[in-house]
C-alpha cells in the first residue's frame, strides 16, 4: 500500500504542474486574444479606407469568438488544478500535525449546555470537526456533527466501517468532489430547504399559468401597437395587476420559502451528479445511489432545474426584470415554475438531501482513516456484535461496561509530541482517581479517552493501537467557569453539569455512563470534596457507571479505600531539573508520591 502521504505528494505535483502548464496557455491565448483583436481594428481601418473587402473583418471576429471560448476551458482547468493543489495540501497538512486553521471548524453546532462537546474540543478552531471535515455542503456538514453530538447505534457503527473502507482509497471520488464547483458561492439551509420541499403546493391550478402567458402575449402586442395608441396596452397593464394582485401573495410565500441561492442548488446538483456516476459494491451505497437514479429523471437534474429557477427568483431584483414585471407578471410566472417543482419533485428532495449528507460525512471519515492508516478501528463488547466476528461472545451483554485502550493517544495532540498511555475501566477497575500537578497531563488524559470515545462512537477509527469497548453514554466535567450574569460561582456551575452528567445514568435503558470529572469539586474546601466525591463516586457505581476522576488534593486519594475497592489511584509525576519543571506525561499506578508546588513558587520568584 501506498504511504498517504507519498500518494497526495505524487497527485500534489501533478496538479501543479497542470496547473502550470494551463497557466502558460492562458498567457498565450490571451496574447493571442489581443493580437486578433488588433488585427481586426486594422482590418476595420482597411475597410473604412476602401482597401479591402468589410467581410474580411469576420475572420478575426470568428477566430476571436473562438478563442474566448478555448480561454474559458483553460481558466477552467487551471481553476480546477489550482484547487486540487489546495486539496492535497490541506491533506499533507492534516498528515504533518499542522492542520489548524486550514478548514471548516463547525462554529454553527457549539452548544455550551452539551454534556461533553465543550470539554472535549469537538467545534472551533484546531477541534476535532476542523479535522475530520472535508463536506463541501451543509448537509455534509450537519451530518458528521451529528454523528459526533450524538452516539450511533452499534450497529450502525459497524456497517459504517464497511462503508469507510469501501470508500477510503477512492481518492478521485474525494477529489472530483472537492474541485467541483469550486467558484460557487452556496448559501443552504438545509432545515428550511426540506421543510419548503414538504409544503403543500400553494399554486397548483393549470389555469392561472395560461392567463399569464397570454397577457404576456397580449403586452407584447400592444406595445407594438403603442405607436398608434396607448389604450390596449394600457388595458391590459390594468388586466394584469388585478390578475398580480390575486395570486401574488400565495406566489410571495413560495418563493419567499425557499431559503437558497442559485449556486447552492447548482453545487449540490454537480455533487448528486458525481455520486451518481460513481459504482459502489455494498448494498447500502447501492441503495442510496438508486434513490437518486430512480425516477424519469436523475436528481442532479431535478436540482439543476430548481437551481434555474431560484436563478429566475433573483433576477426579480434587476432593471429589466422590474421593468418587465408587470407585463410579463414576472413572479408569478417563476413562483408557479416553482411551485410545479415542488408538486413534482417537493417528496424526493429530502432522501437526496440526506444521502447527499450521508456520502459527504462518511467521505470525511473515510478521508481521516486514510490519512491515519496506524489507527485502529474500535471492537465493540457487548450490546451488540463486535467488529470482529471471531471476538463476538453471547454473554458479552451480561459483562459490566468496559474501556479497555492499548497506547492511546489524542488525535489533536501532533504525533510527535504525543504521549501515549494504556486505560483500562473494567469490572475490576470501575473508577480511575488521578492525582498529579497542574500541567502534569490529567485534564489532557481526560480529553484523550473522551475524544476516542466520541469517534469510536461516529463509527471512525480510534487514536490507539487497540481499544476495546461496550457501547457507553459519555458525560464530561472538565471546563466550569462562574456566570457573574446569572449569578453562579464556579463550583455551583460544576455541579449543576455533574447533575447534568448524573442524569445520563438514571435511564435503566440508555447505555452504561463513562464519566470524566477533572478536579472534582474543586470548588469547595479538602473534606467537603473528600466527603462529597465519596457520595457521588458510590451512587456512579452503584447506576453501573465507569469513569476518571482527576485531583491535585492528595485528601482525595483515601475515597479508594471507603468506595468498595473498586476505585484505583493513578497519577503523573512531574520534575525539577537544572531549575526546570519537567513532565513526562507517563500515567502511573499508585498516589503520586510528591509535590512540587513549593519548588515551582521559588523558581518563578516567590520567597516561600
Amino acid at each position: 500500500m501506498i504511504e498517504p502521504r507519498t500518494e497526495y505528494t505524487r497527485r500534489l505535483e501533478e496538479q501543479r504542474q497542470i496547473a502550470a502548464q494551463k497557466e502558460r496557455l492562458h498567457v498565450r491565448c490571451g496574447n493571442l486574444k489581443l493580437f486578433v483583436l488588433v488585427l481586426g481594428v486594422v482590418l476595420g481601418v482597411f475597410a473604412l479606407g476602401g482597401y479591402v473587402s468589410p467581410y474580411w473583418i469576420l475572420l478575426p471576429a470568428v477566430a476571436f469568438a473562438v478563442l474566448l471560448l478555448m480561454h474559458d476551458r483553460i481558466l477552467g482547468a487551471r481553476d480546477h488544478a489550482q484547487t486540487a493543489v489546495a486539496l492535497y495540501q490541506r491533506g499533507i497538512a492534516r498528515i504533518d500535525d499542522n492542520w489548524a486553521g486550514t478548514g471548516a471548524t463547525g462554529e454553527r453546532f457549539r452548544d455550551p449546555r452539551h454534556v461533553y462537546a465543550e470539554d472535549l474540543d469537538l467545534f472551533g478552531r484546531g477541534c476535532l470537526f476542523e479535522l475530520l471535515s472535508t463536506a463541501r455542503l451543509p448537509m455534509g456538514e450537519e451530518r458528521l456533527a451529528r454523528w459526533l453530538l450524538t452516539a450511533s447505534p452499534v450497529e450502525e457503527v459497524i456497517q459504517r466501517r464497511t462503508l469507510i473502507a469501501e470508500v477510503r482509497d477512492r481518492l478521485d471520488l474525494r477529489e472530483d468532489i472537492a474541485v467541483t464547483g469550486e467558484d460557487l458561492k452556496p448559501r443552504l439551509s438545509t432545515e428550511s430547504l426540506i421543510a419548503w420541499a414538504e409544503t403543500k403546493p400553494l399554486l397548483t391550478a393549470k389555469a392561472p399559468r395560461i392567463l399569464f402567458v397570454l397577457i404576456t402575449i397580449a403586452s407584447v402586442i400592444a406595445v407594438g401597437d403603442s405607436l398608434h395608441t396607448l389604450i390596449p396596452l394600457m388595458a391590459v397593464l390594468l388586466i394584469a395587476l388585478g390578475v398580480r394582485s390575486i395570486w401574488h401573495r400565495r406566489a410571495a410565500e413560495v418563493m419567499d420559502g425557499l431559503n437558497a441561492n442559485a449556486e447552492g442548488l447548482e453545487l449540490l446538483a454537480k455533487i448528486l451528479a458525481r455520486i451518481e456516476r460513481e459504482q459502489f459494491t455494498s448494498p447500502h451505497l447501492q441503495k442510496l445511489t438508486a434513490l437518486l437514479t430512480a425516477g424519469s429523471r436523475p436528481a442532479s437534474r431535478a436540482v439543476a432545474d430548481l437551481a434555474r429557477i431560484v436563478f429566475w427568483m433573483d433576477a426579480r431584483e434587476g432593471l429589466i426584470t422590474r421593468i418587465l414585471e408587470l407585463p410579463t407578471l414576472y413572479s408569478l410566472q417563476v413562483a408557479f415554475a416553482a411551485d410545479a417543482w415542488r408538486m413534482r419533485w417537493g417528496k424526493k428532495l429530502p432522501s437526496w438531501v440526506e444521502t447527499t449528507g450521508e456520502i459527504e460525512a462518511l467521505l470525511s471519515l473515510a478521508t481521516y482513516a486514510y490519512e491515519h492508516p496506524a489507527d485502529s478501528f474500535p471492537e465493540f463488547i457487548g450490546g451488540g456484535p463486535s467488529f470482529e466476528p471471531s471476538h463476538a461472545n453471547p454473554s458479552d451483554a451480561a459483562h459490566p461496561p468496559l474501556f479497555d485502550a492499548r497506547d492511546l493517544g489524542h488525535p489533536l495532540i501532533a504525533a510527535s509530541k504525543c504521549v501515549r498511555n494504556s486505560v483500562t475501566l473494567d469490572a475490576v477497575t470501575r473508577v480511575m482517581l488521578v492525582s498529579g500537578s497542574n500541567m502534569s497531563g490529567k485534564s489532557t488524559l481526560l480529553r484523550t479517552v473522551g475524544i476516542n470515545v466520541v469517534l469510536a462512537n461516529a463509527g471512525a477509527p480510534v487514536r490507539a493501537s487497540a481499544l476495546r469497548l461496550s457501547p457507553l453514554a459519555l458525560g464530561t466535567r472538565i471546563r466550569s467557569t462562574d456566570s457573574l450574569q446569572e449569578g453562579r460561582s464556579n463550583f455551583f456551575t460544576e455541579i449543576l453539569h455533574i447533575r447534568q452528567v448524573f442524569d445520563l445514568s438514571s435511564d435503566p435503558h440508555a447505555r452504561p455512563l463513562l464519566f470524566l470529572f477533572d478536579e472534582l469539586l474543586e470548588g469547595t474546601n479538602s473534606k467537603d470534596r473528600r466527603i462529597g466525591a465519596e457520595g457521588l463516586l458510590r451512587a456512579l457505581v452503584d447506576k453501573g457507571a465507569i469513569g476518571i476522576v482527576t485531583t491535585h488534593d492528595l485528601a482525595l486519594t483515601a475515597v479508594t479505600v471507603t468506595v468498595g475497592g473498586i476505585v484505583r489511584n493513578y497519577h503523573f509525576q512531574d520534575y525539577v531539573e537544572g531549575g526546570q519543571m519537567r513532565f513526562d506525561y507517563t500515567l502511573r499506578e499508585g498516589v503520586v508520591a510528591k509535590s512540587n508546588a513549593i519548588e515551582l513558587m521559588r523558581l518563578i520568584g516567590l520567597r516561600v
